[in-house]
């Protein structure tokens, strides 16, 4: 049912015009039904505004989408070509591997390692469900561990506990667009012989210790889901990887395991990064450094009026450790009130949503895994917590200091 409806309440329709019958004739009734209308939320302004960010380079954009039109060239073009070459350049990888979304990229990368029944990989239960789904369907056990409560990334001190002679990979996630802490995990699983695939998904351009997400490992996995850093015009995903024998296998995977057409060396599937995604993407590289500039500026303004207001010693702000550049996909806070915050912005006018609300742990498709609530405590603590405050790089400063303002009239009362 849209959400578009003006008014709240109930509806009763039916398909007959009653004033087109003449008196006394009976009515039948062809069909009826009931629908709920919504009222949709007043907002001042959108969470985030892609609109904004085309309208700025629409002539690029237009120019590419029209050009793969002309050439009718969809499927693995050199647009394609071009944009996994340009990417692995700007990570600092010797391969990039496009694929058809940031789950696929997941699910390609663990297939390139075998992963099937009887293995298990090491993540974390505060994530998207993409993280661990792949795991699971590929008949893997994903094994979680716990987050650490200030950065939200894996808690590096409980991955050695969790690993066993079935571990197969660890899939650290660069959370909200801060890396994790890649180096600790890459001499955990090299001491253990286990795969390390990077969820990159919400991280690219981030930095740590000078490496670029998706740029160490065995793999890095990047998403270009349209309200990503980087977005395309709909899904799309790509692998980074310095191996040549993955990178082979990645592109035979993506193309039903076929290194040339109608030959098959192994099972593969579908997924394939499409021409007019990867022409988009190509035009929106060359400013995505800027963009990432414009959201950390919006994260120092939020510092700034937090410790200004003397909010920041009740709401925990995101952390930036030593050697880290947090490219900021989501500026995410956390506070013990956050559900009476989150209704009083939405009074306001003002928007934010939480990333995530519910572990994966404690979710139905994960049952079977016969974990309880307590199990995880900082990730339910987190998901109780966790608020995500507009931040993409068109907000501005006047809109900045709305969402501040509706933050310290909250405050006021509590």
């Amino acid at each position: 049912m849209p959400d578009s409806f003006a008014d709240d309440g109930e509806i009763c329709a039916s398909a007959t015009d009653q004033n087109a019958l003449a008196p006394h004739q009976p009515v039948r009734i062809i069909f009826s039904y009931r629908v709920t209308v919504y009222r949709r939320p007043f907002l001042q302004f959108p969470f985030l505004d892609l609109r904004a960010q085309y309208h700025q380079i629409k002539p690029e954009i237009d120019a590419a989408v029209a050009r793969v039109f002309e050439s009718q060239y969809f499927i693995l073009s050199p647009d394609v070509a071009a944009f996994e070459k340009e990417l692995a350049d700007y990570v600092g990888a010797k391969f990039a591997i496009g694929c058809a979304s940031g789950t696929d990229a997941l699910m390609l990368a663990l297939m390139a390692l075998g992963v099937g029944p009887g293995d298990e990989v090491i993540t974390v239960p505060f994530t998207f469900v993409a993280t661990a789904g792949p795991v699971a369907l590929l008949g893997a056990k994903p094994v979680f561990v716990d987050i650490d409560p200030v950065t939200f990334n894996i808690d590096v001190s409980k991955i050695e506990a969790a690993i066993t002679p079935k571990t197969k990979a660890i899939i650290p996630v660069d959370l909200f667009g801060l890396m994790a802490p890649i180096e600790q995990i890459e001499t955990i699983a090299a001491k253990h012989k286990v795969a390390v695939i990077e969820d990159a998904a919400q991280a690219i351009g981030a930095k740590r210790n000078g490496k670029m997400a998706g740029s160490t490992g065995t793999m890095g996995c990047f998403s270009f889901f349209p309200s990503k850093n980087l977005g395309a015009a709909g899904d799309g995903g790509l692998i980074t990887t310095n191996d040549p024998e993955i990178n082979e296998r990645l592109r035979k995977i993506r193309v039903h395991g076929s290194p040339r057409r109608y030959e098959y060396e192994v099972l593969g599937v579908n997924s394939r990064l499409d021409a007019i995604q990867a022409a988009v993407l190509s035009v929106k590289l060359k400013y995505l450094d800027g963009w990432a500039d414009a959201r950390r500026r919006n994260a120092d303004l939020y510092q700034k009026l937090f410790e200004a207001s003397g909010l920041a010693n009740r709401i925990a702000l995101p952390a930036e450790p030593t050697g880290s550049h947090h490219i900021y996909n989501q500026y995410t806070v956390r506070c013990p009130q956050r559900d009476e915050l989150k209704a009083s912005l939405a009074e306001k006018g003002i928007p934010s949503e939480i990333y995530y609300p519910y572990p994966l742990h404690i979710q139905k498709a994960f049952t079977y895994l016969g974990h309880r609530p307590g199990d995880f405590p900082q990730t339910e603590r987190a998901c109780r917590e966790v608020l995500s405050l507009p931040i993409y790089p068109e907000l501005g400063e006047e809109r900045l200091q709305a969402v501040m303002a509706a933050i310290a009239d909250f405050y006021k009362s509590h």
